[in-house]
């Protein structure tokens, strides 16, 4: 290095860090009440600018409400361990068709509260229906996918009379994932016991694998790769709290959806793809559509358990199609 290109990098070097010093005092310099108003989502006051309801147990629950209020709602319930922000592709398609559309995040994901305990289906479809109750909706959709699915049908069960005209369960966990004798079809204990061991020992990096691979069909020969997908879906995930998401792996995998299928009597379509690694066709979608009184079974060949987002030209207008028929 010559002696003119050593004084170049000192002189650089200087510069950068005098401004690092003088961003330092600016940041001294300012009011704390300048400061404060910049976090508007601290604990303190996030619930005067973001949009949340209090449960019962005093938990906070995060939505989004959007379109005209006196259009008919539809309501998406997201899968583990995601968020509200999974269904950006369908709330703004529907937006644009005319409806009022409403995500939530589920405790312990998200935006809402992580919470120690209530990470349980019975809590979860309690937790639906304060929501409903809060902002009034009647004759709703309710989509759910995976996990949400599971939410969905146990809400609809012991929803008041009024409040649902329709459901749509997406890659759905219901009837019950886990195997036992009266379900031999099921995934077994142990691979339920690898994601609680999985998220425990490196949540950030489960949370990397799982999308990367089995969760959109990545993995398969040929898939369009999507590292935005990849990394939205490590976002949301990372965004909730690890007890939720560990307590929550039991609640969609070991409820017994059976008896809430077999109550529901509003019309309810059932979409799975043939190519889910996640929640395995052949013990779900068909044997769902069987328990309902009014089920109508959607099979998509080939597609993987994140259809929504792999291929929204598909199930966008079939859900459109199902609400309007």
């Amino acid at each position: 290095m010559t002696e003119r290109s050593i004084a170049l990098t000192v002189d650089a070097t200087r510069r950068d860090v005098l401004l690092a010093g003088g961003a330092v005092i600016a940041a001294l310099a300012v009011p704390k009440a300048a400061l404060a108003a910049t976090n508007p989502v601290s604990s303190e006051n996030r619930s005067q600018t973001m949009p949340f309801i209090k449960t019962t147990d005093g938990t906070e629950i995060f939505y989004k409400d959007w379109g005209p209020k006196d259009a008919q709602p539809i309501v998406f319930h997201h899968g583990w361990p995601l968020s509200a922000d999974d269904w950006d592709n369908q709330m703004m398609f529907f937006l644009d068709k005319g409806f009022r559309v409403i995500a939530h995040d589920r405790r312990g994901h998200g935006r809402s509260s992580q919470t120690f305990d209530g990470n349980e289906m019975d809590t979860y479809a309690a937790d639906v229906a304060t929501l409903t109750d809060a902002l009034d909706l009647k004759n709703a959709v309710h989509i759910g996918h995976s996990t949400g699915g599971g939410e969905v049908v146990h809400y609809v069960a012991r929803a008041k009379e009024g409040r649902v005209a329709k459901a749509v369960i997406i890659g759905a966990v219901p009837p019950v994932m886990v195997k036992s004798e009266k379900n031999p079809g099921g995934l077994p204990l142990e691979v339920f016991d690898g994601f609680r061991a999985a998220l425990v020992a490196n949540r950030a990096q489960f949370f990397l694998d799982i999308p990367t691979g089995p969760f959109y069909g990545f993995n398969r020969p040929g898939a369009k790769v999507s590292q935005g997908v990849i990394e939205n879906w490590w976002r949301q995930g990372m965004m909730g709290g690890a007890k939720a998401h560990y307590d929550c792996i039991k609640a969609f995998s070991e409820t017994d959806f059976t008896e809430d299928l077999k109550t529901i009597t509003v019309p309810v379509l059932v979409m799975h793809g043939d190519d889910d690694q996640i929640v395995p066709y052949a013990d779900s979608a068909p044997l769902s559509a069987k328990l309902l009184k009014n089920g109508t079974l959607k099979t998509y060949a080939g597609l993987p358990h994140g259809m929504c987002t792999t291929h929204p030209d598909v199930i966008n207008p079939d859900l459109l199609a199902f609400i309007k028929g």
